[in-house]
């Protein structure tokens, strides 16, 4: 090949390279735009006059930065009761929020309570373990600040969450007995022993022993007192479903089971359950 031919391929090269590269970032620069364009139109959400507000606590307990939202149901106003509901692994504290959960909290009027959703992490689990004291995140620095922040009634405290929040708030309700006025699980993640648990949800076999509701539930059936419990579970749940009927029948309640997956289609179409039990138990609380 002469100079001149290598000259004018490597001139060919060049240009090809920089095409390539306007390319890629033309690619680059379509995708955002899509997904710029999904966000925006996505519908917001339908709150029916409820507030939200977003919160940081700097936890001392799980040492780092945490997010805390805080919805007040319309009308406002302070001494409500409050719910502190814990949401699932790989969420957060904004995911349970949904057009049926601020319908179902409208359809409540002024006995609606405000609620409380702390972010736990990926696979927290909501206990005290290795990567931080997630238990008593929730119980001393998540309920004192929302009650604080809204004014709440702090002698009215329900606590419930879906699957690991499920799981959590069981945990939470039976390490500190009488702290609350309702406890709820929506297709809790529950076990029967460490090795069928899902990766990351305990540190070790110990940790697990020490969380395990089920043989604990079996021990004392009264394992929460007088406190108005609910467990309800998915018919489809491929996880969970036989599970939690062991705990509901170690504490002698009754669980609810209705057709549907371990999903949030399942979760949502039963958000007027969930809010008439805690509402009750909550009004009727002293």
């Amino acid at each position: 090949m002469t100079s001149h031919a290598r000259k004018a391929g490597s001139r060919s090269l060049g240009r090809r390279g920089v095409l390539l590269g306007a390319l890629l970032i033309a690619a680059a620069i379509a995708v955002v735009v899509l997904m710029l364009v999904s966000v925006s139109s996505s519908p917001p959400l339908r709150t029916e006059g409820a507030r939200i507000s977003h919160l940081t606590i700097a936890s001392s307990l799980v040492h780092r930065k945490m997010g805390l939202t805080l919805v007040t149901p319309a009308g406002g106003g302070g001494h409500r009761p409050l719910l502190v509901f814990l949401h699932g692994h790989y969420a957060n504290n904004n995911s349970v929020l949904s057009d049926q959960l601020f319908a179902a909290l409208h359809a409540l009027g002024p006995r609606a309570p405000d609620i409380a959703f702390p972010a736990g992490g990926d696979l927290s689990y909501w206990h005290n373990r290795a990567s931080g004291a997630w238990g008593s995140y929730v119980l001393d620095e998540v309920i004192p600040k929302a009650l604080t922040v809204l004014a709440a009634d702090p002698r009215r405290v329900a606590i419930g969450g879906l699957s690991m929040g499920g799981f959590g708030a069981y945990d939470l309700a039976r390490l500190d007995p009488g702290r609350f006025c309702a406890v709820g699980g929506d297709a809790p993640a529950i076990w029967t022993a460490y090795g069928k648990t899902e990766g990351g949800a305990f540190d070790d076999a110990r940790d697990f022993a020490r969380n395990d509701l089920i043989t604990a539930a079996r021990a004392n059936p009264k394992l929460y007192g007088h406190t108005p419990l609910w467990l309800d579970v998915g018919a489809q749940d491929p996880y969970f479903h036989t599970t939690d009927q062991e705990l509901a029948s170690a504490l002698h309640i009754h669980l609810h089971v209705w057709p549907g997956g371990h999903n949030s289609t399942y979760w949502n179409a039963h958000w007027n359950d969930y809010l008439g039990f805690y509402t009750h138990a909550l009004a009727t609380c002293r």
